[in-house]
């Protein structure tokens, strides 16, 4: 299950308190920003070194940007009228073992039930203090699947004969199962390496040895 269609059972339901962990924040981002845009939802986004932003425009001033507490107090004024906001903390666990800040997030999770302001905090980790165990859902962003890898793959190979076929395909995605996307992405985004979709992703050096053998004969005999 992706993490559009589970945070849309969470939002729709009214979980005020997601926790989304994730080994690629870039596109968890991009796919609630996504999600965001096709549910008419507001989207606000903060971190400790870019601050507030609120659809892409920066909300607060650079003395409060780097201010965690002020962010949670701040949730309750961008809640818009018959719509739901979704504020986004990224790596937020770094700043819950303060007292005022745990006490200022579970307040702010109560509260948005009436406003529908629901509190997502993005982090590679799942780190809960006691008090805030039982308000919290927490959201697995799952690694791509094979039909994301071979998706991305497609994307990729524009040129004849750049992406394997058959059994050669369904090789290469058995060894990239369990890579990022941005792995899987960078590793086949080489123009000059046609050979890349085939031989990068392989997990042992034994592996990667009978994959290249693999290509060089599919070539050698085209």
């Amino acid at each position: 299950m992706t993490l559009s269609i589970r945070l849309t059972e969470y939002v729709r339901a009214c979980f005020t308190g997601l926790w989304v962990q994730s080994h690629e924040h870039a596109d968890a981002l991009l796919e609630i920003a996504r999600l965001c845009g096709e549910q008419n939802w507001r989207l606000a986004i903060w971190d400790i070194d870019a601050g507030l932003t609120v659809s892409g425009q920066s909300a607060e001033s650079e003395e409060s940007a780097a201010d965690p507490l002020a962010v949670i107090r701040a949730l309750n004024a961008l809640a818009a009228p018959d719509s739901t906001t979704l504020l986004v903390l990224q790596n937020f666990h770094r700043f819950l073992q303060s007292a005022e800040i745990i006490q200022a997030v579970a307040r702010q999770i109560i509260s948005g039930k009436q406003n529908r302001t629901i509190l997502i905090v993005l982090a590679l980790l799942v780190q809960l203090p006691p008090e805030l165990e039982k308000l919290f859902v927490v959201i697995e962003h799952e690694l791509p699947d094979r039909d994301q890898l071979a998706e991305i793959a497609r994307g990729i190979a524009t040129e004849d004969e750049e992406l394997p076929e058959g059994s050669e395909l369904e090789t290469v995605l058995d060894a990239a199962s369990g890579l990022r996307r941005c792995t899987w992405q960078s590793r086949h985004s080489r123009k000059n390496s046609p050979s890349s979709l085939n031989i990068s992703l392989i997990g042992s050096p034994a592996r990667a040895m009978g994959s290249r053998k693999s290509f060089a004969t599919r070539r050698s005999t085209t």
